[in-house]
């Protein structure tokens, strides 16, 4: 992935879960942002036996300068849950 930018909203959050997550009942794509605060986004199945997830961003999701930590998470119908291994994203300022 290239630089991403403050703002960006035309981007693809794309993660896996290491796992096959057929009948997930919840997948997330959680995240940190750089002052520490946590939060997720519903995401999308790609490729569930892959265990792949994705999220668009939209127009209202506010994205900051600096170090973002992403991470998939699924639960599934049982209550078993699986977390993807975290990637860490620098946001950089337009025009840099």
């Amino acid at each position: 992935m290239g630089k991403t930018y403050e703002d960006q909203t035309a981007l693809r959050i794309r993660l896996t879960v290491g796992q096959d997550i057929t009948g997930a009942s919840a997948k997330k794509i959680k995240y940190r942002k750089p002052d520490n605060t946590e939060g997720n986004w519903d995401a999308t199945v790609e490729d569930a036996t892959n265990g792949i997830i994705y999220y668009d961003l939209k127009t209202d999701d506010k994205i900051d300068e600096g170090l973002y930590t992403f991470w998939a998470y699924v639960t599934f119908s049982d209550g078993r849950s699986a977390p993807g291994e975290p990637i860490s994203k620098f946001m950089y300022p337009e025009g840099q």
